[in-house]
């Protein structure tokens, strides 16, 4: 492998900026100072006028495979991913089969070794009737990133809607539970109800279907189970003002046991854009009103949104058009959240050093991975080289994913990602991949 040093490049870290070489050598980063000679034969990149930032780590991504790989594959979306600035992901169950035994999940692991350019770690998933094979995963809390609870509707046999289910999780589970919360019943009724005064649906109508209610009542489930049994638990994609009221910011992010992720679409986007995009930003939670959005950001600032996620979740086009019922609920993202936020950097509204902490800092601690997430000595070399000065627009000859479209098509970044390190190898520059080194899975201590 070859070994890298990096002069003068600004380094985003632990809530500072500082010009500092930085010396990757065997998978880890060496050294980090203000200035490095060293004896070694290596490929020096001159960082003026760039910033570096850890890789991102996404902890909620959908790659559908297996069973679903004409929307993407694992090799597809982590190319994306790490075109994206993104080197590490974590991914759902809901593929077909769903992952809901040990086996289906470490097959989902086999395809990622042999395909993955970013490193990798899987959910177990959770059904009714699983809860045995769930708590298998006690013996795999090092290698495995969590267990999955939806308990909203899902793809296949994964709608979590027994208390028993979620008691004897909750119960036993010695590991993280990430959970989708929305309550099935206040969604079917709101459905009925519209669909009787309207009779046809719109895509405006989703964040009226899945409403603020819904997302609070089912949260709120979630979090009385963690504190009856002091569960580990993370509370995927809030999209309402009404959830932060369940969310606190009055201890460090290592002692809570209960944490809360944003994702960038519901930071984006509102219901107002619903009426030039349609379908192609319905998701599940659905996008809001406006206040929800400016009351995200400002959780987002105070820390009781503790990471930022994509919840990327492709589908071809065709899937997303037709009537209400028939479009498919998610959206393509994972090659763009760094991007996006630093478009909110210039904008004033989030510094580089918070951009640092929600995407990788945050997200390695939330989920205790072992050295990532920081730039730091010892640490794997997962790395991103940004070049601030050099716009993106998003375009269909630019589009990584499969499915070969984007809620931010035309949108135009103001910076762009210029490099991207995996475990110290350059999968990524000026446009350029080299894929012959793969990522490598996550461990976790705990």
């Amino acid at each position: 492998m070859q070994k890298y040093l990096l002069k003068n490049i600004q380094v985003v870290n632990e809530g500072k900026i500082k010009a500092l070489d930085v010396l990757l050598n065997n998978q880890r980063i060496e050294k980090i100072d203000s200035v490095i000679e060293t004896k070694y034969k290596v490929i020096e990149i001159n960082g003026d006028g760039k910033h570096l930032f850890p890789g991102a780590i996404d902890d909620q991504v959908h790659f559908r495979e297996p069973g679903l790989t004409h929307k993407a594959t694992i090799y597809t979306e982590s190319k994306a991913a790490v075109a994206g600035g993104v080197t590490s992901f974590m991914e759902m169950p809901n593929t077909v089969p769903n992952a809901l035994t040990p086996q289906l999940l470490q097959d989902k692991y086999t395809i990622a070794s042999n395909t993955s350019l970013a490193n990798y770690s899987f959910f177990m998933g959770t059904s009714n009737n699983n809860a045995d094979e769930v708590l298998k995963m006690n013996n795999h809390k090092h290698d495995v990133c969590g267990v999955k609870i939806f308990m909203g509707a899902s793809t296949g046999n994964m709608l979590v809607d027994s208390h028993n289910t979620l008691d004897k999780v909750f119960r036993e589970s010695e590991m993280l539970i990430a959970t989708h919360c929305e309550d099935e019943r206040i969604i079917k009724a709101n459905y009925q109800r519209l669909k009787n005064t309207k009779g046809q649906l719109s895509a405006s109508d989703h964040p009226l279907v899945r409403d603020e209610e819904a997302c609070f009542e089912s949260s709120l489930i979630a979090i009385k189970f963690a504190q009856k049994y002091g569960s580990r638990l993370h509370i995927l994609h809030i999209s309402t003002e009404k959830e932060l009221q369940l969310f606190g910011n009055m201890m460090p992010l290592k002692e809570k046991l209960i944490t809360a992720e944003v994702c960038v679409h519901h930071l984006h986007f509102t219901a107002d854009d619903y009426d030039l995009l349609g379908y192609k930003i319905k998701c599940n939670p659905a996008i809001k009103m406006p206040h929800n959005k400016e009351a995200l950001w400002k959780a987002l600032l105070d820390d009781r949104l503790d990471v930022i996620a994509t919840d990327h979740a492709p589908h071809t086009i065709e899937e997303k058009q037709g009537s209400y019922e028939k479009a498919h609920a998610g959206l393509p993202l994972v090659q763009h959240p760094l991007l996006l936020m630093l478009y909110y950097q210039k904008q004033g509204k989030i510094s580089f050093e918070k951009i640092a902490e929600k995407m990788s800092h945050a997200v390695a601690d939330c989920f205790k991975i072992e050295n990532r997430g920081y730039l730091r000595e010892g640490y794997f070399a997962d790395l991103v080289v940004v070049n601030t000065a050099s716009p993106t627009t998003v375009t269909p000859k630019n589009i990584l994913y499969k499915c070969g479209w984007s809620p931010l098509e035309n949108f135009t970044f103001p910076a762009s990602i210029d490099k991207t390190f995996v475990n110290g190898h350059l999968v990524y520059s000026n446009e350029v991949f080299d894929e012959t080194i793969k990522g490598q899975r996550l461990t976790f201590n705990r």
